[in-house]
């Protein structure tokens, strides 16, 4: 039973890794049509809020179906799951309230997208990484 939770864990968090990975192309479908991008964004966000949001779930009911105590392993994916979704939030709020009809602001909110989409998948991928070491045995967190 746990093992398929955690087996699922692990499916949900390649999902959202290839999610972000896809929204790469948001800027690039969107760039002669700036509100587009502005509704493009807000479907990105409510999905990339409920892909985290089940990662959270599974994890949880996997720690307490399976009795582990919080260690710094944990606590560090609820970390980054704290920093994806504040990262998020406040992307789509600065996408939100930006006049995104100016050439120059569009474009600067274009790289933002890239930049923040770049961090997100640098923090999933280093806890991903943590997580295959300390399965290894390589690493103790």
């Amino acid at each position: 039973m746990v093992a398929q939770i955690i087996a699922t864990h692990s499916i949900l968090v390649k999902v959202f890794l290839v999610f972000i990975l896809a929204g790469f192309f948001i800027p690039k479908m969107t760039s002669k049509h700036p509100l587009k991008f502005r509704k493009a964004s807000f479907i990105y966000t409510m999905v990339f809020q409920a892909i985290a949001t089940m990662i959270a779930f599974t994890g949880i009911v996997a720690m307490v179906v399976g009795k582990y105590d919080f260690s710094f392993s944990i606590i560090l994916m609820i970390l980054i799951w704290a920093a994806l979704m504040f990262i998020e939030i406040k992307k789509y709020k600065v996408i939100k309230t930006t006049e995104v009809e100016n050439p120059a602001k569009h474009a600067l909110l274009k790289s933002l997208f890239y930049k923040i989409s770049a961090v997100e998948v640098f923090l999933i991928v280093v806890m991903v990484v943590f997580k295959i070491m300390e399965a290894k045995g390589a690493i103790s967190l």
